[in-house]
């Protein structure tokens, strides 16, 4: 895949606009912004139009994804990713993550070009009579980009070329990185605490930014930067400064304020709310549900407002294809026509665009302790079946297999819509025969008496067969009677924000010390998130209904005194391979011991034997390079450059 860097200088920056599937889409995609076109209402509107669209190149694109999830304890690289990015950033080989190969480099190229454009929406918007609320959109996308880029990189600059915060219409290839105090406290607050202030909340359009979505936002960055400032393991920060903040306050005073506005927001949601079942949440049909505050969007009816082909996608930035990474190859496995004594085998589960299966690239896998630790309990708590596929099913005749029936494990007979291969929860009482010696499920997989389904335990998963990420799965409504278009990108909406994570970062806040509200304690807050979790419609392995209700045993089970380890648990369990995880580690600073080793198998067929892995992470890994795109536009010495990148990546 080939990048583009962006000059942060430079007269006028591009963007594409690639439209979503909401009211906002009536505005026209340009290709150019210009300061005159900004002094337009169509301007203004098709700048926002942008804000919107900037999101589907950062979030979904898998090698971004890649950065956030790979070489934490909720990911490492997978059978096809050995030797790439993947094995990159899992930090446990001999590679090591550098300007020219860090998959963070998407997010720096596609934010600063955005936030261009929200300067020149803000500055340009009252003089052409846009209102406040408008205004405010723009606002909220300029912190939420230098939200991100901040916890990524470090400082970043305010100045694009012609200013600090003010539209760029230089031509000079120079830029100075500001501290990490100066972009929290001059751009991501006032932004946010005006966006609260002014934003509608309701939506203007599906999907539209909202005061509930800011003050998520607020609360986040109030936490965060506490963190920052109390910096327990002392983790360096660059460009280096004092851990002060220009406005006198200390990290307990950006606790009280993280605690403050998510609570706030939980009293008044606006037209969000929890959905029922945690399942609700991720289900396919059920996207763009009452819980999700920011999506980068996608749609089955458009490839011009989906943004990507509709029938094969190659993984491109605006793709989303992050689900394909965490998607083993489950079209490798095989069944027989005849009895196993005279086998003639076919692929029984066909690769298809359903939310179960969808495209397998198997770059990325979960280790085993994500399985044993994370998700232990999976009785009660329906976060793992609602997170993974565990069972897949035929579905032979869509593929025009005609027979009613194939031979499996033990040469038992399996119809269409049956388990074909299934992983354990748990460890079994007997013994499971990988040897494949006359059932050849074409993976490796396992055998147990009187089952018709091959298995795989949670000690036998590797990086090449594994559970699949059920939650972000494909789901399409135009597949017919057939296997759809499982080659293309999914044309669902990218989740990015939920009203759920304010009960999380409320919670966490406590925990950090700040005073907290009656009935709304760590415990409380946690227990309310761990409650719906216990509460079953459904079971995706069993393909079945399952109307219970664990909730008192999910409260019951959660511990009296709440500290930062449960909360980064709960956190995994709640937000699994959603991208949430290494910004969680970094921010908290337990990366190193949170993640520092892990065990999988091997990634070959039939590799079943547990190894533990140990990564090497460093300080300066708690800040991605900057891209070397970046620096070689830039008109800077090569002493300015090297001051320029991050210490660790030079």
């Amino acid at each position: 895949m080939k990048r583009f860097p962006i000059n942060l200088k430079t007269a006028a920056v591009l963007t594409l606009l690639f439209t979503s599937c909401t009211k906002i889409l009536d505005e026209k995609p340009r290709a150019i912004y210009t300061p005159e076109y900004f002094k337009t209402e169509n301007g203004v509107y098709g700048g926002l139009t942008g804000m919107y669209a900037h999101l589907r190149w950062i979030f979904g694109n898998a090698y971004f994804y890649n950065s956030c999830v790979t070489g934490t304890d909720e990911a490492t690289w997978g059978a096809s990713g050995g030797g790439s990015g993947f094995q990159t950033h899992d930090l446990s080989g001999g590679q090591l993550i550098t300007p020219q190969a860090s998959d963070a480099s998407n997010l720096w190229y596609n934010a600063f070009p955005n936030i261009n454009t929200a300067n020149g929406v803000i500055e340009n918007a009252t003089a052409v009579g846009i209102s406040q609320a408008l205004i405010a959109e723009a606002r909220f996308f300029r912190a939420f980009d230098y939200f991100m880029l901040v916890q990524t990189f470090g400082g970043v600059p305010l100045d694009l070329g012609s200013g600090e915060l003010a539209f760029n219409i230089s031509t000079l290839r120079t830029s100075k990185r500001n501290t990490v105090p100066e972009v929290y406290t001059k751009a991501i607050f006032p932004d946010l605490v005006k966006a609260v202030s002014d934003l509608p909340a309701t939506g203007r359009v599906v999907g539209g930014v909202t005061k509930t979505l800011a003050s998520l936002y607020l609360s986040k960055a109030y936490l965060t930067y506490g963190w920052w400032l109390q910096n327990p393991n002392n983790i360096p920060t660059y460009p280096a400064t004092n851990r002060t903040d220009p406005d006198g306050h200390d990290a307990q005073w950006y606790f009280q304020q993280a605690y403050n506005v998510a609570t706030a927001a939980i009293d008044n949601p606006g037209p969000f709310r929890l959905q029922n079942t945690y399942y609700d949440v991720h289900l396919g049909s059920n996207d763009r549900n009452s819980e999700l505050l920011l999506y980068a969007d996608h749609t089955e009816t458009s490839e011009l407002f989906n943004g990507s082909s509709l029938t094969y996608a190659g993984g491109g930035d605006a793709d989303n294809f992050a689900v394909w990474m965490m998607t083993w190859n489950y079209t490798s496995i095989t069944s027989s026509k005849t009895n196993w004594s005279a086998p003639s085998t076919v692929n029984s589960v066909q690769r298809e665009a359903a939310q179960s299966l969808g495209r397998p690239w198997v770059r990325m896998a979960p280790p085993h302790e994500v399985i044993t630790k994370t998700f232990a309990d999976k009785t009660n708590d329906s976060r793992y079946d609602g997170t993974f596929t565990t069972a897949y099913r035929g579905n032979w005749p869509k593929a025009g297999v005609t027979n009613e029936f194939l031979y499996n494990a033990n040469n038992l007979q399996v119809r269409p819509g049956d388990a074909i291969m299934t992983f354990l929860d748990q460890e079994p009482s007997a013994a499971i025969d990988y040897s494949n010696s006359v059932y050849k499920s074409g993976m490796g997989l396992g055998v147990l008496p009187g089952r018709a389904d091959y298995v795989v335990s949670p000690r036998g998963i590797s990086r090449l067969v594994y559970p699949g990420l059920w939650k972000l799965g494909t789901y399409r409504t135009d597949n017919g009677t057939g296997l759809g278009q499982p080659n293309a990108a999914s044309t669902r909406p990218f989740n990015i924000a939920k009203f759920s994570e304010l009960y999380f970062v409320a919670a966490e806040a406590a925990v950090k010390g700040a005073t907290p509200q009656a009935g709304k304690t760590a415990r409380d807050l946690i227990n309310v998130i761990r409650a719906r979790a216990g509460k079953w419609r459904w079971y995706n392995q069993g393909n079945m209904a399952r109307s219970v209700d664990n909730s008192a045993a999910m409260m019951a089970a959660t511990p009296a005194t709440i500290d930062i380890d449960y909360i980064l648990a709960e956190r995994s369990r709640e937000y699994y391979g959603e991208g949430y995880r290494w910004y969680d580690l970094v921010r908290t600073q337990k990366w190193k011991e949170t993640a520092a080793t892990y065990t999988i198998c091997g990634p070959n067929v039939g590799d079943h034997t547990p190894v533990t892995y140990t990564r090497k992470i460093e300080n300066y890994h708690f800040l991605r390079p900057i891209p070397q795109g970046q620096l070689d536009n830039m008109d800077m010495t090569p002493d300015e450059k090297v001051a320029y990148q991050n210490p660790g990546y030079l």
